[in-house]
């Protein structure tokens, strides 16, 4: 049997069969309109969940909360410009250090330092490297050390791996514990000093406890030079910002696998070792993250005040919940939040990099700009555009996906539409009623249902066997 809908063409057997007990059909138009039904079912709520999922995609701002996101960012770089700056120069810079020497003295006294003997700062340094002692502390002065060119205390933070707080400084710190060696960087080699510290020893029984003694000694003796050294005068030279000893990880790594570093890896690395002896260290780098921050939570709170003044403004009294009012004013979780704070920060970066240009104008003093650029604010931005982008690929694939379904549910309508049309003029409960008569010889009646059956379906009068002279001329090949 077939049929024809607006969009489409379609076809539908129905397979019947004889047996003792009369007709059977193996398929009927009512189960295929109920598995038809089912699919457009299963295609609408498919369709309202990817509407509802391509709408949390999609941010609702206006111009308000784009200019008061660009607003925030400004507001943030200024106070990056005036109380940041660079090392040496920075408010929040002297802020900063004096919380890491705080802290450091806590963790010292958690350590069993005795603060009564004279609470300093290079007392506490002192206890922590007595009790997390390494065998990579070289210094460049009147040690082993001197035998590495340029190497000195100025420095020795940033060309020890040891000294770098990242997983590959990690690693060659256990590796030279165990093995008693000390592995520095010096102009993009690798050099390795065996026999470091005759004094050392590795705490531990076993392996593992070797490597938990070995993770200890690494931490805490971070932790003692993250405030600059006990015999520093002054500031003192702190450890590495992570960011930087990056560029120290790419030529150890390279070295190890037997690759050698590029010109490119070597300035790099030139370039982060000159900017760690002008200061920039982990504790600057901290400084740098407060603008950032107040930064994120300026909007956050711009976009949860602005939401909340809406509630009330637009729901009655008597349909107001707390539930209801976090989940309108929730700066969390949402494309509209996500997108301001991509506002804010790009606005933050592009004045920032143009702060940092013109500080470096004239010969561009490369230096100059990277001490002032805020790392944390690129950082930042690069994680908001990077959510953005895999926003986009979502939405694309969604909107691809939802005029896939609407398709695929128009064609599920025309054919539960001809479905019906089948239902109207195929009536299987006629047909069986039909054969009924012919097994009980009442022809009359049989032939008067197989007229109306065949005129149902459209049969043409000249094809029609309204007798049984017409049947009978059928079957033997004669003119009806």
């Amino acid at each position: 049997m077939f049929f024809k809908t607006k969009e489409i063409h379609k076809s539908v057997l129905f397979d019947m069969r004889l047996d003792s007990t009369g007709y059977t059909f193996s398929s009927s138009i009512m189960s295929a309109l109920e598995r038809a039904r089912c699919e457009r079912d299963e295609l609408s709520d498919q369709l309202d969940e990817d509407i509802k999922t391509l709408k949390k995609l999609t941010p609702e701002c206006d111009k308000t909360d784009y200019i008061l996101s660009a607003c925030c960012g400004i507001l943030a770089e200024i106070m990056d410009i005036f109380l940041v700056g660079k090392p040496g120069k920075s408010l929040f810079g002297n802020s900063t250090d004096k919380w890491f020497n705080d802290r450091t003295m806590d963790f010292a006294k958690m350590c069993g330092w005795d603060s009564n003997n004279g609470e300093s700062l290079s007392s506490a340094m002192r206890f922590l490297e007595k009790k997390f002692q390494i065998p990579y502390d070289q210094r460049g002065a009147g040690d082993s050390g001197m035998k590495i060119f340029g190497l000195s205390p100025h420095n020795h933070h940033f060309k020890s791996l040891g000294h770098n707080p990242t997983l590959c400084g990690l690693f060659f710190s256990i590796l030279d514990q165990f093995q008693n060696t000390s592995h520095f960087l010096s102009n993009g080699q690798l050099i390795s000093l065996e026999r470091a510290d005759e004094s050392f020893v590795l705490q531990g029984h076993n392996t593992s406890s070797k490597l938990y003694c070995g993770f200890m000694n690494w931490f805490g003796h971070l932790i003692s030079d993250v405030s600059g050294s006990s015999s520093s005068k002054g500031r003192g030279m702190g450890i590495p910002s992570p960011f930087w000893s990056w560029t120290n990880d790419i030529i150890a790594i390279k070295e190890k696998a037997g690759l050698s570093p590029s010109e490119f890896d070597q300035t790099l690395n030139e370039l982060a070792l000159k900017i760690y002896e002008e200061s920039y260290d982990i504790r600057f780098q901290t400084a740098q993250c407060i603008p950032v921050f107040v930064n994120e939570i300026l909007v956050r709170a711009i976009y949860a005040i602005r939401r909340l003044l809406s509630y009330f403004v637009k729901t009655k009294k008597k349909d107001r919940s707390v539930s209801t009012m976090w989940a309108s004013c929730k700066p969390f979780d949402n494309a509209t939040i996500k997108r301001m704070l991509t506002v804010a920060h790009g606005t933050f970066c592009l004045v920032d990099v143009s702060d940092a240009a013109i500080h470096g104008l004239g010969t561009f003093n490369v230096s100059e700009f990277f001490l002032r650029l805020n790392i944390p604010g690129i950082g930042r931005f690069v994680i908001s555009l990077s959510g953005e982008a895999s926003r986009g690929l979502k939405q694309s694939k969604l909107k691809d996906e939802i005029v896939d379904i609407r398709r695929k549910r128009i064609i599920v309508e025309d054919y539960i539409e001809g479905l019906n049309y089948l239902a109207r003029i195929y009536d299987d409960a006629q047909l069986v009623n039909f054969t009924e008569d012919l097994k009980k010889d009442q022809y009359i009646q049989a032939f008067d249902k197989s007229i109306a059956l065949a005129k149902m379906r459209h049969v043409p009068d000249n094809k029609i066997l309204r007798s049984l002279s017409d049947i009978n001329k059928y079957f033997n090949g004669e003119e009806s």
